[in-house]
């Protein structure tokens, strides 16, 4: 369910304890000549309102800009600072739990915004250690690539505008995926690569960190059907512990 769509007397009603609430924070960012700027905000929706369907949870209006440093040179791609994003966070939870929300779950379809996540959640615990919050980038997403990956990994972190990433929009957003202009650029990244603040147009023109013309809707089926199987144990982990500290109350 969308959260903004119902009115104020109705989602009074929908918020409990033990409610998901789900904030899909995505980016506006470069994702090579075959995908849209907002592909990350695309498929963190997308992927938030399944696990809504799934855990009968309340999905946020989506976040759209997110830390983009690595791609903030590249056309159309626009960056918050982890500063900022970690204080949105911050507040958007705040309003959450003055409201009787104790259990947020922040679902992010891009990587760089991580460790604002992860510090927006500390920030929320230590004002709030009753407040459950989960910060999530497709569970175990680089193993599970290993069983449908056909091309190179470039990277053992990253999946950008790649096989993998491209896989994921067929299958959840095959409509705004332009395949007869994907191409294959895989790039040698430079060994200081992860050590140093570097700019991703010193190692790539396209932004494609792959052979994205391997991409198929049948691995991203795989992949996003695979990790929201460790998201819904993650909820129902929280959902019991706020169970369980009810009891003993």
């Amino acid at each position: 369910m969308k959260f903004a769509a119902c009115n104020s007397y109705d989602i009074a009603a929908q918020i409990t304890k033990t409610t998901p609430v789900i904030l899909p924070i995505g980016a506006v960012e470069a994702h090579g000549p075959h995908l849209p700027l907002e592909t990350d905000n695309i498929l963190a929706e997308k992927y938030a309102d399944r696990i809504a369907d799934k855990k009968k949870g309340l999905v946020l209006p989506v976040l759209p800009y997110g830390q983009v440093f690595s791609l903030q040179d590249f056309p159309g791609s626009l960056s918050l600072s982890n500063e900022t994003m970690i204080q949105m966070i911050f507040e958007i939870g705040e309003g959450l739990y003055k409201q009787g929300v104790r259990l947020f779950v922040l679902i992010s379809g891009h990587l760089g915004n991580m460790t604002a996540l992860k510090e927006g959640a500390r920030k929320l615990f230590f004002k709030h250690p009753d407040m459950h919050v989960l910060h999530i980038f497709y569970p175990n997403i680089q193993k599970l690539a290993a069983d449908v990956r056909e091309g190179k990994a470039n990277h053992h972190t990253y999946i950008h505008a790649c096989e993998i990433e491209t896989s994921l929009m067929l299958y959840l957003a095959k409509e705004h995926v332009e395949m007869e202009k994907a191409i294959d650029d895989p790039p040698t990244l430079p060994l200081d690569a992860d050590y140093t603040p570097m700019p991703w147009q010193n190692f790539t023109e396209s932004a494609v960190l792959g052979e994205a013309t391997l991409a198929t809707a049948e691995k991203g089926e795989y992949l996003i059907e695979t990790t929201l199987k460790t998201c819904l144990e993650l909820i129902e982990i929280e959902q019991d512990k706020i169970r369980k500290a009810e009891e003993m109350a």
